[in-house]
């Protein structure tokens, strides 16, 4: 038992790694449902850190005690390294335990430990063969990090059974190469290990047999694909569950024909419609953008490489638009929270791949993401069915000028008519703020029959929405501007006042 617990969370892999690199403070990051474990891992970690000084004969240096620190409910996602929470604690490397973006650190080197999920290996390859079977196209397996531990098994049961298979018909199957389960930051946010490749989808490269082809790269999954040859041509097969990993994969790569083998029930699942019909719902959100004035950027990581950049573009990017925008910084965004800002008519999360569809359905203004901000905010832009998850590839990406573009106006199709995104840009610029805000005519925020329903405006900024709202707050009358006199309250104790006793005395 102790072997199985030892091996689930790799603590020989996870104490070589620390003892290779020297690291003095290590922290331990676990999601919510591992850290009923993180005491027996600190145990068995510490033990086995201290074995391998006693056995390390190497060592001409004093020995120095590894703090182990554990961290619990990070700021942000939990697929993420915590590196704002491992900073307070001045860490030399974060472990990360349990599901994971593998999105590329900013500061920190980071260990992963995927876990090792249970599996049968032989319902799995009896269901790769039998779906190659009815398939004239290649099968590229994907699959989720916590069943890599298993993939070279099934790997060699699948040649085996091929090779005993007397069908004539038999289609190739390709495996994802599984990631290495430590990163260092790097400098270029574009590279991932020393790997020159995109978060995700493909990048072109020149392989080192002397052919050159394509890298496709998500989640922290490999592959290549020889020159010629497109995502299109092959059938991708999912091991594992239907979670925010399976929903990248389905959105980035919708154009192909996609499975999934679900390992809890041991059976095939071929109908993915809830999943594709998330692209329509984010289509209708970027028509929603389009008409938006006020954009809030909301920062979802301090910590992986690249948030920086993207925030600096997409800023450039809005005002390029003739939009308000905001920085909001907060971690695990709920309705609660951004019902606090209703002068905001979209939000703009920045996040990793993982992390970044929000269901905005219950949201006061609707929640979208980098590439989609790229093609609401950018005129003439056209969505091709192409969907990028994760920001790094929209980083440095040429934007288009949107110079001398105020007079054309825009058709919205939600509002049903023409309108100009860039009216009265350039004169509210020369304008005074004060006469500005007076020229607004509606209110921003209106009150209906029903006293919860809100209708915004058309605010440009949060001033204006503020100056146009109809309630502004407990004013002083404009007649009487001197303060209120000073009343003294009540002294003494809640057991009996002063005047409570005065009142006594005089009985």
């Amino acid at each position: 038992m102790a072997m199985d617990f030892e091996s689930n969370y790799d603590i020989a892999a996870t104490a070589h790694f620390i003892c290779t690199h020297n690291f003095t403070r290590v922290a331990l990051q676990f999601p919510d449902d591992l850290l009923k474990d993180s005491t027996r891992v600190v145990t068995a970690l510490r033990k086995r850190l201290q074995s391998l000084r006693e056995f390390d004969v190497t060592r001409s240096a004093p020995e120095t005690d590894v703090g182990l620190f554990v961290m619990a409910d990070t700021a942000y996602g939990s697929c993420c390294v915590d590196e704002v929470g491992a900073s307070h604690i001045n860490a030399d490397c974060v472990i990360h335990y349990g599901h994971t973006c593998f999105s590329p650190t900013t500061t920190l080197p980071a260990f992963y430990v995927f876990g090792k999920a249970s599996i049968c290996i032989s319902d799995c390859v009896e269901s790769i063969s039998e779906y190659g079977q009815k398939n004239s196209k290649p099968i590229m397996v994907l699959f989720g990090l916590e069943y890599a531990h298993s993939i070279e098994h099934i790997r060699k049961a699948l040649l085996e059974s091929s090779m005993s298979c007397r069908s004539e018909h038999k289609s190739e199957v390709h495996f994802a190469d599984v990631p290495s389960p430590f990163m260092f930051p790097s400098k270029d946010i574009t590279k991932l290990n020393g790997l020159q490749e995109p978060a995700c989808g493909c990048s072109n490269n020149a392989f080192s047999d002397g052919t050159s082809g394509t890298i496709y790269s998500i989640g922290g999954l490999t592959w290549k694909l020889s020159e010629g040859q497109s995502m299109e041509d092959y059938l991708l097969f999912w091991i594992g569950l239907d979670n925010s990993a399976f929903a990248n994969v389905v959105l980035t790569f919708n154009a192909c024909e996609i499975v999934r083998y679900d390992v809890t029930g041991n059976r095939m699942v071929t109908d993915l419609s809830p999943q594709r019909r998330i692209l329509k719902r984010r289509y209708y959100l970027v028509e929603r953008a389009k008409d938006a004035n006020i954009v809030a950027i909301l920062v979802g990581t301090l910590g992986v490489a690249g948030y920086l950049n993207i925030i600096n573009q997409m800023t450039e990017l809005i005002k390029g638009a003739g939009k308000k925008p905001y920085t909001l910084v907060m971690g695990k965004p709920n309705p609660a929270k951004l019902a606090n800002f209703p002068e905001c008519d979209v939000f703009l999360y920045v996040s990793c791949a993982q992390t970044a569809l929000l269901d905005s359905k219950e949201y006061l203004a609707p929640v979208i993401t980098p590439f989609e901000a790229s093609i609401a905010f950018n005129r003439g832009s056209q969505w091709t069915g192409a969907y990028v998850m994760g920001f790094r590839d929209l980083i440095n990406l040429p934007q288009l000028k949107v110079e001398n573009q105020d007079e054309e106006a825009r058709f919205s199709f939600l509002q049903g008519r023409y309108v100009e995104d860039f009216d009265n840009q350039e004169n509210g610029e020369q304008q005074s703020e004060a006469l500005a805000l007076a020229n607004a005519t509606e209110k921003a925020l209106q009150l209906q029959n029903n006293c919860n329903s809100l209708i915004r405006g058309d605010a440009r900024s949060g001033a204006e929405f503020f100056r146009n709202r109809s309630y502004h707050g407990l004013n002083m009358p404009s007649e009487n501007t001197s303060p209120e006199p000073y009343f003294k309250g009540r002294s003494g104790r809640a057991s009996g006042y002063e005047d409570e006793k005065n009142k006594h005395e005089n009985l």
